[in-house]
């Protein structure tokens, strides 16, 4: 029988898999070799570091990560080993847009920030950072697209050089990481590429902790040189800098893409990839798992409010970001080594989270125009 390791933060990782082989779930942080020596899969998030360190020696001959960044993996050595391999590149690209919206919406909520014809730097126009595009005209944002590879391989004439979208109001971070090569993204976002942004810009990052340098983004907080920050992932995962914590506008514990839909989308990638691997029938229908959803209706008052205070309670509806922050920022009442573990936490016992496209929303009374933007937001009207 095939022996299937697994993170414990995989959802329904034993009722997706249990029919292709011995399920066994374990912390990802503490996966190490004797472990997995016997294992023939191994699915692993990004808190597993997947190379020649944890496979020599076993007889893993499939890895699958339910990430879409794949900066944890060896790629060469699985190659090199014949060891298949899979990602969910684009599973939770809703999830992280969605995230961004409301993120963009809290933090203008305070200043009565006017979005429509704001403009956003996108940096990394991938599976999330195009969907993010998207969400982003919706709102009546003027877009600037960075995505220096995509430009060189599709030649589009829409992309502007990263100096560009940095002088956009809101700036929107999607790249992998990479620390080599001529579009390394490691530090991409340092003490002069911050003097750069404007004194009132809003910084989001959603992609990974080290495409801001930590030191020179706590300098221009403290000078408030930049407007408000909204940061997702951290340096030093799960050890954040707890000065940094309390510096931004809005801090959570790299939990963008996991609403439910994302992460179930993203063990369905992993499934059928693995049932190819396998050579075995692929029948299962995944998201006949999720459950009803929690929040199935939003009725808004449309006369009373604007526009964007309704985009606001629509999204705040089915999320509560700050709620989300105010978790995360309860970590500074730990013992600093309990830190690390109390992020792992919040991560494992996140709660459900739906996506937009789960929720109908009541207009009363009817606003045609508003209906239409919601649509695009993913809404159900």
């Amino acid at each position: 029988m095939t022996k299937i390791i697994a993170n414990e933060n995989i959802p329904y990782v034993k009722e997706i898999f249990c029919h292709l082989g011995e399920v066994k779930c374990v912390p990802g942080r503490s996966m190490d070799k004797e472990m997995v020596r016997e294992a023939d899969v191994l699915l692993v998030r990004s808190v597993t570091q997947v190379g020649r360190e944890l496979l020599d020696g076993t007889s893993v001959g499939f890895v699958g990560t339910a990430t879409i960044g794949t900066d944890h993996i060896d790629r060469e050595y699985l190659a090199k080993n014949s060891i298949g391999f899979a990602d969910a590149a684009g599973s939770n690209a809703n999830s992280v847009a969605e995230y961004v919206i409301t993120a963009i919406l809290a933090v203008a909520q305070p200043s009565r920030m006017e979005l429509k014809g704001k403009s956003m730097g996108i940096i990394g126009v991938g599976n999330i950072g195009s969907k993010v595009e998207k969400y982003a005209q919706a709102m009546g944002l003027h877009v600037l697209p960075n995505d220096p590879p995509l430009q060189r391989q599709t030649g589009d004439v829409r992309f502007v050089p990263l100096g560009k979208a940095l002088e956009a109001d809101i700036v929107s971070l999607h790249v992998p990481l990479s620390r080599s090569g001529p579009d390394a993204t490691y530090h991409l976002i340092d003490e002069e590429k911050l003097n750069k942004l404007k004194g009132d810009t809003v910084l989001i990052n959603t992609s990974r902790g080290a495409v801001v340098e930590t030191q020179a983004l706590k300098i221009a907080l403290k000078a408030r040189t930049l407007g408000p920050v909204v940061l997702d992932v951290w340096e030093n995962e799960p050890d954040i800098d707890v000065e940094l914590l309390d510096e931004v506008s809005i801090a959570t514990a790299h939990i963008a893409g996991y609403s439910l839909d994302g992460k179930v989308n993203g063990v369905a990638m992993l499934y059928h990839a693995l049932c190819r691997f396998l050579q075995v029938s692929d029948t299962l229908k995944v998201n006949d798992l999720l459950p009803a959803p929690p929040v199935p209706e939003i009725e808004l008052d449309t006369e009373k409010f604007s526009e964007q205070e309704l985009l606001g309670k629509a999204f705040t509806g089915i999320y509560d970001i700050r709620q989300d922050d105010r978790e995360l920022r309860a970590i500074t009442d730990q013992p600093a080594e309990k830190r690390g573990q109390f992020f792992d936490q919040l991560r494992k016992n996140y709660p459900i989270r739906r996506e937009a496209r789960n929720t109908r929303i009541k207009l009363n009374p009817p606003q045609p125009q508003l209906a239409r933007k919601l649509a695009q937001l993913g809404f159900r009207i």
